[in-house]
């Protein structure tokens, strides 16, 4: 099975047992409803074993699923078996990569909130480069060139006929911090600048003068589906990455985020925050 197809599973499995449990029904019960066996149910939920379509669209019709819930799952059954773009460089990515990859290829608006680095999406290709270059595990030229690709292919989501919605939030530390060289970021200042015009991308700059917020832990993103209840959080930890499904996860990082979008400064007022902090480093 493809690295995508095995994700997909993985995917697919969650959104099912999540909805099993909303609508308060056991495994057996399920299977009773729908005309397959418990140990059938189980084993779409636990990604072992292929799936049918018709059987998952019998399972959201049981569990009450919306009708954006239902048309995303049944997508995602049908879809289970192709391979995105991703899979030419599937030796260069790992597990939690492939998953974010997947969740992002269907995403419908992706909040971002960084603290340390501009968002994966946002970078320029030196921005990218001069990250892959600072790691503490030392890679060769040809390693680094090849996982800059990966972030530059990744980015052309946002050049789709309907790309998702990008919110981003950035501590100001993210644009004062200097990657690579004082060219280099004066280049990807510029490029957010442009990012900011952009119909489908919102950026905010939250100030130092805010002190102590409500994401002072770390950075995330909350990726969005066709429906509230198929979002997921994703935190990259540095030494893992950490996918969150669970509605409590998902209501609390949601509160952080409108927090965030509350204080952080207006886009006009971040666009001019920007462009001053590019004109220091002339």
């Amino acid at each position: 099975m493809s690295e995508r197809a095995t994700t997909r599973r993985r995917q697919l499995g969650a959104i099912l047992r999540k909805l099993r449990a909303r609508k308060g029904l056991t495994l057996e019960e399920s299977g009773k409803l729908v005309g397959v066996s418990k140990a059938t149910v189980s084993r779409y939920e636990t990604q072992s074993g292929p799936v049918r379509w018709i059987v998952v669209d019998a399972l959201c019709r049981a569990y009450g699923a919306s009708d954006a819930e239902h048309a995303a799952v049944v997508g995602i059954a049908k879809d289970a078996k192709q391979q995105g773009w991703w899979s030419s460089f599937a030796d260069s990515i790992p597990e939690a990569m492939n998953l974010l990859l997947t969740l992002e290829d269907e995403a419908v608006r992706e909040d971002h909130f960084s603290c340390v680095y501009v968002p994966g999406l946002l970078q320029t290709r030196a921005y990218t480069s001069a990250i892959q270059q600072a790691n503490e595990l030392r890679r060769a030229p040809e390693d680094i060139e090849r996982l800059v690709d990966i972030r530059m292919k990744r980015q052309e989501i946002l050049s789709r006929p309907k790309p998702p919605h990008l919110w981003a939030i950035l501590d100001e530390s993210v644009i004062r911090r200097v990657v690579g060289s004082p060219k280099v970021m004066r280049e990807q200042l510029s490029h957010l600048l442009e990012a900011n015009s952009s119909r489908h991308i919102t950026l905010q700059v939250l100030p130092f003068a805010k002190g102590a917020h409500t994401a002072a832990l770390g950075s995330f993103v909350i990726i969005g589906g066709q429906e509230p209840s198929l979002d997921v959080v994703y935190v990259d930890l540095h030494i893992g990455s950490l996918f969150m499904e669970k509605d409590v996860e998902l209501e609390r990082y949601r509160l952080a985020f409108d927090y965030l979008r509350a204080q952080a400064l207006d886009m006009a007022a971040s666009s001019a925050l920007i462009e001053r902090v590019r004109e220091e480093m002339q």
